[in-house]
């Protein structure tokens, strides 16, 4: 039982609970979290920003599956992360995010860092924000946080730790209790499904990002094929269906015309999605029968979509139990031509809308290595891609959905780079998200990332401009002077390269998975034409 300060300990009990990553940026208010670190053998990130920090433990725990830690100071650290922290509460990441706080704020003014209400602050933007007044405290919230990441649906949690606390003497947390289970479907709710499914002649399913897991991917596809149900995906559910499915409509569910495809249906199954306004753009799915949810939230079954019934499961058990129940493939009136005729429809709507990206997309997807994860930003070609490129495996494209930042893509994947060492990675940003967070490709090149950064310079807030035209809106403030973006990142020490080609785009970024550190590549619409 050696007794250290606090914030070592810490430490340790994190390596116990398999952290082996922290994000961070040290400052003197967190200083005694750092005492720790090396000596319970976790590797430290070091950031340029908060906000960066937050961003690679966002990508790292999409990335691993594991939970993203960082480590923050009291007052303008921990303002500076809750941008990735809202990101990660909307699309359902497990962050920890472990900072310092001021021993007393109501009668002391003046201080160095001093918030009104920190806690509270952070409160805003995760699950929940608590403040640890004993080291015992301390080591029960961190447990908290853990289990809760595995048996409820994840999303981010901040404990802060008074400086004198961090600076004190304890003992060391408990070991790790191993005896955890995941919610699971109630055997005989999700069995009655199954006649329904089978008697059904036009069934349809859509998944979303809970069940977006390698585990899954092999399932739903079966599940599909079981009961010849047509699928549409969230975009963050593109992949746990195969793209060979014929039955396949793919994630244009915010399509309009994907309204009249789900009127035809008459049984409609959404599996871990929230149909969020983001997922659809309209108030309504579209369907005019039969329609059942299937979430491991109890808010998100009793949100305005409102279900014929609800199923309180995580989606494996859900998609494994139904299998089990219906051993015999059923009739469709789906046809494969219907389903081509509108998804090539739709891929050339978004052609028209945001013309040249498409061919872009196509030609990027055919160059990269099998098993690449990619992390996009809020930019005009994500959008175009998120729509027409088909994924083979979930969990491989990330993009901030629902809070939708800007910046977020180059820190994630940096953050997704290191939790996949040796494996394919890539970040897909614009011209003006690349200004919040270019000073994080410091860190890329110093821990030697072989990550291509496809760089999409339109000149302009091009979406923002597109969107003032269509209300009658003189566009204004959407163009801003960029630098050099290729001699940028030359200083940081960075690759850059301008392909002028698709053909030459493909051979650059190629080049770039085998570089010994990150790729600029620089891309303007030109590149299309």
């Amino acid at each position: 039982m050696t007794k250290r300060p606090l914030g070592a300990q810490i430490s340790h009990m994190l390596k116990d609970r398999e952290v082996d990553v922290i994000f961070g940026i040290p400052g003197v208010h967190n200083q005694e979290m750092y005492r720790g670190i090396e000596e319970a053998g976790i590797t430290h990130i070091l950031a340029r920003h908060e906000q960066g920090a937050g961003f690679m433990a966002d990508g790292y725990a999409r990335a691993s599956g594991k939970p993203g830690v960082a480590y923050v100071i009291t007052g303008p650290g921990l303002c500076n992360i809750m941008t990735p922290m809202g990101q990660a509460y909307s699309d359902s990441v497990p962050m920890l995010v472990v900072s310092s706080c001021l021993d007393e704020v109501a009668a002391r003014k003046g201080q160095l860092h001093q918030m009104k209400d920190q806690r509270a602050a952070a409160e805003t933007v995760c699950d929940w924000s608590e403040e640890a007044r004993t080291a015992e405290a301390a080591y029960v919230l961190i447990d908290r946080a853990l289990a809760e990441f595995e048996m409820q649906r994840p999303r981010p949690k901040h404990i802060q730790v008074p400086i004198a606390l961090l600076q004190s003497d304890a003992a060391p947390a408990r070991p790790k209790d191993h005896n955890r289970s995941l919610i699971s479907a109630e055997h005989a709710q999700t069995t009655d499904l199954s006649p329904i499914l089978a008697a059904a002649r036009r069934p349809v399913f859509v998944f979303g990002g809970g069940a977006a897991q390698e585990r899954s991917a092999e399932l739903a596809t079966t599940l599909c094929g079981r009961f010849g149900a047509a699928a549409f995906t969230t975009y963050a559910g593109r992949g746990v269906v195969s793209p060979e499915y014929p039955l396949l409509f793919g994630s244009y569910l915010a399509n309009p015309g994907s309204v009249d495809m789900l009127a035809r249906a008459d049984v409609v199954v959404a599996i871990g999605t929230t149909l969020a306004e983001v997922d659809i753009w309209r108030p309504h799915l579209g369907h005019a029968c039969a329609f059942y949810r299937v979430d491991i939230d109890p808010e998100v079954l009793r949100d305005g979509h409102v279900a014929d019934d609800a199923i309180l499961s995580d989606s494996f058990t859900f998609m494994d139990t139904l299998l089990s129940a219906q051993p015999q493939t059923s009739i469709s009136d789906w046809t494969t031509d219907e389903i081509a005729q509108a998804r090539a429809r739709w891929r050339s709507e978004a052609d028209a809308d945001r013309p040249g990206i498409v061919p872009i997309c196509d030609a990027l997807r055919d160059c990269l290595p099998k098993n690449t994860m990619i992390y996009s930003d809020m930019t005009q070609f994500a959008y175009v891609a998120k729509e027409v490129w088909d994924m083979d495996r979930p969990g491989h494209w990330h993009h901030p959905f629902g809070f939708g930042t800007l910046g977020y893509a180059t820190p994630a994947a940096i953050g997704g780079a290191v939790a996949r060492r040796g494996q394919p990675t890539l970040a897909i940003i614009g011209d003006y998200g690349f200004h919040y967070t270019m000073q994080e490709l410091g860190v890329a090149v110093e821990l030697g990332l072989s990550l291509p950064i496809i760089l999409w310079d339109n000149g302009k807030l091009k979406e923002i401009e597109d969107s003032m035209v269509r209300a009658q809106i003189a566009p204004n403030a959407v163009v801003a002077r960029n630098p050099d973006f290729c001699k940028l990142a030359e200083a940081f020490g960075a690759r850059a390269v301008a392909p002028k080609s698709l053909t030459e785009m493909q051979s650059e970024v190629v080049a770039a998975f085998q570089a010994d550190g990150p790729t600029l590549i620089y891309l303007t619409p030109a590149v299309s034409e």
